[in-house]
């Protein structure tokens, strides 16, 4: 009898305890007013809102080259949130380093923008505490390796920032002549 009664006050205990859905407390609806980049967004009512959990590559400012599909980021999370109500759900520490506030981004219909980033390649998973959300980003990112999309694909062709493409102005008149004497020359060939 006296296991019974152990048994029944444990199971009592576990439908007490408060779920991780319970935690999960979202905002009411806020409009993003803006996308800063692949992973900050400005949202009425809160101002800047920093992605949790995830980090998309950064876009240059003043005379910084951006990093390959930072760009991109910023597109499609523009795409998905930019003038559209959203819900912020928070997890863990409310502010960054920066006093952005940290939290995941759901549209209306429930979409879940952080992992949407992460699958397409256009953020990776960065966690610095536990997160209720990690396992989610995680299988997103492994996702995204395994089908070889945005970042995990090849290497973007980027230019060497010392490239520039010599203009048919500085060649020199004997160089162009040169070049279109060896075309007419090659097409008139015979084997």
């Amino acid at each position: 009898m006296h296991v019974l009664h152990i048994l029944l006050v444990s199971v009592a205990a576990v439908f007490q305890m408060p779920s991780v859905a319970a935690h999960a407390t979202r905002s009411d609806a806020v409009l993003v007013r803006r996308v800063v980049d692949g992973d900050t967004i400005d949202v009425a009512t809160f101002g800047r809102v920093r992605l949790l959990g995830i980090d998309a590559p950064e876009i240059g400012r003043g005379y910084d080259t951006s990093a390959p599909f930072a760009r991109e980021a910023q597109t499609r999370l523009a795409a998905i949130v930019l003038h559209r109500w959203i819900r912020l759900e928070p997890d863990g520490a409310p502010l960054d380093t920066y006093n952005r506030r940290l939290a995941y981004v759901l549209t209306e219909d429930g979409v879940f923008v952080n992992a949407v980033l992460v699958r397409e390649g256009l953020a990776r998973v960065t966690a610095r505490a536990p997160l209720s959300r990690l396992d989610e980003l995680r299988r997103a990112e492994s996702e995204a390796q395994a089908s070889r999309r945005g970042m995990w694909g090849n290497t973007p062709q980027i230019p060497m920032p010392s490239y520039t493409a010599a203009s048919k102005a500085r060649r020199s008149p004997t160089s162009r002549s040169q070049s279109s004497r060896a075309r007419r020359r090659a097409r008139h060939k015979i084997p």
